[in-house]
């Protein structure tokens, strides 16, 4: 099994933006250390606690700074951008990386974004329809030569052919071919998003708050996809984020994790969910009332906290219990110490991952 990060990324609004980059650097910095295989940056323009606008710049940096751990996006939120930009920002930096970039791709975003970006709900714009357009028109730039035209709903383009004595017309294709890997994201149950991942051959990425029947929901449907397109999938492929907190003995993690998850989960998560039916996701028995599920019974059935040996036993009960994963992506959390995420990532990778070497994802 391999590890990753998943860095949303999660801050305190307390923490000053420029401390706040540091802090993610610096913890990519040491994952790169540590052997992790990959790490994806969210993105999202008007959450405070998540405040990475532009996850391609820390990216860029990272690169500069790191040796071998694959950076992705994580996500791209596609219907808030113009496809023609994402196609040449993504290309270039796949460019700058030399290949070591994954890209992630979303076709939602929370409300206050697409509000932003004037493809809030009050505007009857179909977000998921303009997303698979933008989408459409990003692989087509990447997969074109010569002219191209598009003629969509939401998007017209029409890019001039590279002219062969001026060299100017439409020319940038990204460095891994035909593009960077595609990682899918997707929260909700039977999500649509997953099963373009099976039908694409792409990445399927499950969210860190589902319930372990609902994370095997997910691969089926995965299956589903692949299956109707024709195409094979491995669950060696999907990943699985979740809440992560090791430490040296079961009474500091709990003590930690209740000190840093809970004060992300109450103060953020929790708040944000509660009325949008995500919380659904997160119930082991769909009977439970809402305001069953606090922070203990997120640290007992949700997030994998414990000494070494403790996570270990999690993270392959959570492996049996979805049939079999290949990566599993910590959550990054932000705690007011940063030694104490550095000592996790450590003893993830170094203690827990030996006891679980045996899982392959087959």
């Amino acid at each position: 099994m391999e590890f990753g990060l998943f860095m949303m990324p999660l801050h305190p609004p307390y923490r000053t933006y420029a401390d706040s980059y540091d802090r993610d650097l610096a913890l990519i910095v040491e994952a790169d250390r540590l052997g992790y295989h990959e790490a994806w940056i969210g993105e999202h323009i008007t959450e405070r606690w998540e405040n990475a606008p532009c996850p391609d710049l820390l990216i860029a940096k990272a690169l500069a700074m790191t040796n071998q751990i694959r950076l992705a996006t994580g996500v791209t939120l596609l219907a808030i951008h113009n496809p023609v930009e994402v196609a040449h920002r993504i290309a270039m930096l796949d460019h700058l990386s030399r290949g070591r970039i994954y890209w992630g791709i979303g076709h939602r975003a929370i409300p206050t974004d697409l509000t932003l970006f004037g493809v809030g709900a009050d505007t009857g714009i179909d977000v998921r329809e303009r997303s698979a357009e933008a989408l459409d028109v990003i692989l087509k730039i990447w997969e074109s030569d010569g002219k191209f035209t598009y003629n969509g709903k939401y998007f017209q383009v029409d890019a001039p052919e590279l002219d062969p004595v001026m060299e100017r017309g439409l020319h940038m294709k990204p460095y891994q071919q035909p593009h960077p890997p595609i990682g899918v994201a997707a929260t909700s149950l039977a999500s649509g998003s997953i099963r373009v991942a099976g039908e694409r051959g792409w990445i399927p990425m499950s969210s860190s708050n589902l319930a372990p029947q609902h994370l095997r929901d997910h691969w089926t449907v995965v299956e589903e996809g692949a299956e109707e397109a024709g195409k094979d999938c491995s669950r060696r492929d999907w990943r699985i984020g979740r809440d992560v907190f090791v430490a040296r003995t079961p009474e500091l993690a709990r003590e930690r994790a209740r000190a840093v998850l809970g004060r992300n989960y109450v103060q953020h998560q929790l708040p944000n969910r509660q009325g949008s039916g995500l919380l659904n996701s997160t119930k082991i028995d769909p009977e439970m009332p809402d305001e069953a599920l606090d922070v203990d019974y997120m640290m007992e059935n949700i997030w994998i906290v414990g000494d070494p040996q403790e996570c270990a036993d999690r993270i392959r009960d959570l492996y049996e219990r979805t049939g079999g994963f290949g990566h599993l992506l910590a959550i990054t959390q932000d705690p007011d110490d940063p030694d104490w995420e550095h000592e996790c990532l450590q003893l993830l990778m170094e203690e827990v991952g030996p006891r679980i070497s045996d899982l392959q994802g087959e």
